[in-house]
């Protein structure tokens, strides 16, 4: 009886040692489909973003025109599956898990939750080649980019951080209201693109005599609770940075805030339109236009483990000073500032269609 007991565990161990064997060649072998394909076939890139929202819509925008400007039109040498989590986070890992299992030549991902998830799948997937962009703070993602060397990162993926411009937005809502002492901050500590402004902003406020007032809000139905809490806590002013799941609310907070007076200033261009007195950022289509061209040299052969990750902002002012007349305090837009907008909304004229800078690549 030992004995038939001592050969079936034997048997049991072969079998599975020799289905880990057939797993782990099929590992490989997804991982190397890419140069088994024939050569005319069109190149399959997945496109993933978090959810729907201006920002996010024209970072994917600009990567793809630009890859088409550069040769890779979609339907011809490129094929493009598109992934939307709708600020679900389960949809987003099974998104990654998805796009990581070796069916891609390369995965652009918009937003730092999609770099979070498509990164944490592709270290156990078939670690294909990816992209990403429209991410606040890279390194603080979590996702093993050194933050002290920006060329130290995993080799199968590279990217741009878009830092918000805190510390100059603060200096003209500064300008705009010398008075300004308390500005009120509605963010998602889950975000770790929202930490990483609110820490900036912390230390900017700290420097200019600001007090920053914070509500957090762990969703967009959280949001005008949180807000509420600060329109009753006195404060001057209300800063939207570019927290997702706020800015999925904005048009509803900034709403709020009118009717009780207070000036709402952002990081998110452009939210002019919904009633900001200015808006401060990048311009994300051509964060997305810088995007498609690291994606085609990747496309081209690039390593994505020799281009080191790269801080590029390139920065629009909008400015809305119909909404001045209703603040509880004075706000004033200087001319000189007006002379740097590449959108407005005033008494004489109105300009919402220059939606970019031109820029010059990192």
């Amino acid at each position: 009886m030992v004995e038939i007991l001592r050969r079936l565990g034997l048997g049991l161990l072969l079998i599975c040692l020799s289905a880990a064997v057939l797993l782990y060649t099929d590992r490989g072998s997804r991982r190397s489909a890419r140069n088994d394909r024939p050569k005319d076939r069109p190149l399959q890139i997945a496109l993933v973003q978090h959810t729907s929202l201006q920002a996010l819509d024209d970072g994917a925008r600009g990567a793809v025109e630009r890859l088409a400007e550069l040769g890779f039109r979609e339907g011809e040498r490129i094929r493009i599956s598109r992934f939307n989590a709708e600020g679900d986070l389960g949809t987003a890992n099974t998104i990654a898990r998805a796009v990581t299992g070796g069916d891609y030549d390369l995965i652009i991902s918009i937003s730092t939750p999609s770099l979070q998830t498509v990164a944490n799948a592709n270290r156990s997937g078939a670690r294909t080649h990816h992209v990403f962009g429209v991410v606040t703070d890279p390194a603080g993602a979590g996702v093993g980019i050194n933050p002290d060397n920006p060329s130290e990162h995993p080799r199968y993926m590279t990217g741009y951080g878009s830092m918000q411009p805190v510390d100059q937005t603060f200096a003209l809502a500064r300008r705009m209201n010398p008075s300004l002492k308390r500005v009120g901050l509605v963010w998602n500590a889950a975000e770790a693109n929202s930490l990483a402004q609110t820490r900036v902003a912390r230390k900017v406020t700290s420097d200019m005599g600001i007090e920053l007032v914070e509500a957090n809000a762990e969703n967009t139905t959280a949001v005008m609770e949180a807000a509420t809490s600060l329109f009753s806590r006195g404060i001057d002013a209300l800063w939207i940075s570019g927290d997702i799941t706020v800015t999925s609310a904005s048009d509803s907070l900034i709403a709020a805030a009118q009717r009780s007076g207070i000036p709402v200033f952002t990081s998110v261009p452009p939210r002019i339109q919904q009633g900001a007195v200015f808006d401060l950022g990048s311009d994300f289509l051509q964060v997305g236009r810088t995007i498609g061209d690291l994606s085609a040299e990747v496309l081209k052969g690039a390593n994505p483990g020799d281009i080191p990750v790269k801080n590029f902002v390139p920065i629009r002012f909008l400015y809305n000073d119909l909404v001045l007349s209703g603040l509880r305090t004075p706000w004033i837009i200087p001319d000189d500032l007006k002379a740097t907008a590449v959108g407005w909304i005033s008494r004489t004229s109105t300009n919402l269609t220059a939606l970019s800078l031109p820029t010059k690549k990192p």
